[in-house]
């Protein structure tokens, strides 16, 4: 039996019948409950991978306005700076464990930039090796105190609930049904999101466990 294939992904077609090609498709998705935005084909049960809520399919939109740029731009500042601030913490921590982590935390802060730029459409360069964790502490409000281990996650934790707030107070204040008002809640469940994976690893740190990481 001859069998034919697919002339978009080359894969085999079995018999006649008309057929669908979904290979390489990526829809992006929005959460109707917590506002996080996903990529991917399909999700178990249509359920939001960051709190179970219903996915709601992300259609088309325009991000040219000067606001709606204004809130992806302070995104990529703060992904950024989260990025430096955890290379540096990984450089500059005498503990081996948190040393790994924070390795851990930067390559995730990469990911997440990456994610960023291909959802925006937005070409970001790295921060340089010059970042001081002096600087992400006084953003953060936090004393720096170098000898304290547990310094380093409080930092990083303070350094996220800002930006949850920020974004979160931005988008309160954003007119209703406008493209930025949708951009900083999804923005603020980014964040909101990296709270909760710190705040779970510093609870296992402190309690001498391993991170889940």
């Amino acid at each position: 039996m001859n069998m034919s294939v697919c002339p978009r992904c080359r894969r085999p077609v079995e018999g006649e019948e008309s057929y669908i090609c979904c290979a390489g498709v990526e829809l992006t998705w929005r959460c109707t409950e917590c506002h996080k935005v996903s990529e991917g084909f399909a999700f178990p049960y249509g359920q939001c991978p960051a709190c179970g809520g219903k996915l709601s399919p992300l259609g088309e939109r325009s991000i040219e306005g000067a606001k709606a740029l204004d809130a992806i731009r302070i995104a990529f500042e703060i992904e950024l700076g989260g990025m430096a601030f955890y290379k540096r913490a990984a450089a500059e921590s005498t503990d081996p464990h948190l040393k790994e982590l924070f390795g851990k935390f930067a390559e995730m802060e990469k990911e997440h930039m990456a994610t960023l730029s291909a959802r925006y459409h937005a070409d970001v360069k790295e921060a340089t090796e010059g970042f001081k964790t002096e600087r992400a502490a006084i953003y953060a409000g936090i004393p720096n105190d170098p000898k304290d281990p547990a310094n380093l996650f409080r930092i990083a934790i303070a350094f996220e609930q800002r930006a949850v707030k920020f974004f979160s107070e931005k988008g309160a204040q954003a007119a209703e049904g406008s493209v930025e008002k949708q951009l900083y809640k999804e923005l603020a469940a980014e964040e909101r999101e990296h709270v909760d994976l710190l705040t779970t690893e510093f609870n296992r740190f402190k309690a001498g466990k391993p991170g889940l990481l």
